[in-house]
């Protein structure tokens, strides 16, 4: 990272960081838990949150795909089943959770004058919750220029930095437990709470 840069965009992966998916990921494990049951494998929380963190700490792709396939023992007539019926399950879900006081900060950051980007949102849902008109749908700023915000270490910094960006984890819900493995994959910073987030922004900002 170049000394005293000057950032002008900060772009938020939306889920994990301003969505909090708490309620979207037991959703999720349910179906996953019920899946499996109506193929006659008996699952219990414990198991389905062993799979995720396996899945987690596995780098996998696919999370869902990975915790069926570890769940079902990785037959692939039973695993392709069981994912039919989870996307079934919750492919229509809305279960979106502003987390507290992100939108608060959001408003303090665009009143810097940053430009606000949401990553991969689902546009109605942060219209619900009164913050999509802080977030602009296009940019041309630099790669070099922005600060990205995400949970994922695998799909949020680890392609952020490969693109010149800086980049802040914000360790929540099923990422939580997932660490860099090199420092290609190394955040320049690593939150857990909004008040964590907003220092580790300014300290960016202020080089």
């Amino acid at each position: 990272m170049p000394t005293n840069p000057t950032y002008r965009a900060v772009i938020f992966d939306i889920g994990g960081a301003v969505d909090l998916e708490f309620a979207w990921e037991m959703a999720l494990d349910g179906a996953v838990a019920s899946a499996c049951g109506m193929d006659g494998i008996r699952v219990d929380p414990a198991m389905v949150e062993e799979a995720s963190e396996q899945a987690v700490a596995a780098f996998a792709p696919d999370v869902v795909l990975y915790m069926i396939e570890t769940l079902c023992g990785g037959e692939p007539a039973t695993v392709s089943r069981v994912a039919r019926r989870v996307e079934a399950m919750t492919g229509q879900l809305d279960a979106f959770q502003l987390r507290p006081g992100i939108d608060d900060l959001l408003k303090r950051l665009q009143g810097q004058g940053l430009v606000l980007v949401a990553r991969e949102p689902r546009w109605e849902r942060l219209e619900r919750a009164g913050i999509a008109e802080l977030f602009t749908r296009d940019h041309e700023v630099p790669p070099a220029e922005c600060i990205l915000v995400g949970d994922r270490i695998d799909a949020d910094i680890t392609p952020a930095k490969a693109a010149g960006m800086a980049t802040i984890q914000f360790r929540s819900g099923r990422w939580r437990r997932q660490r860099p493995r090199s420092a290609a994959e190394t955040p320049d910073a690593v939150v857990t709470d909004v008040a964590e987030l907003e220092k580790a922004i300014l300290e960016l900002l202020n080089g």
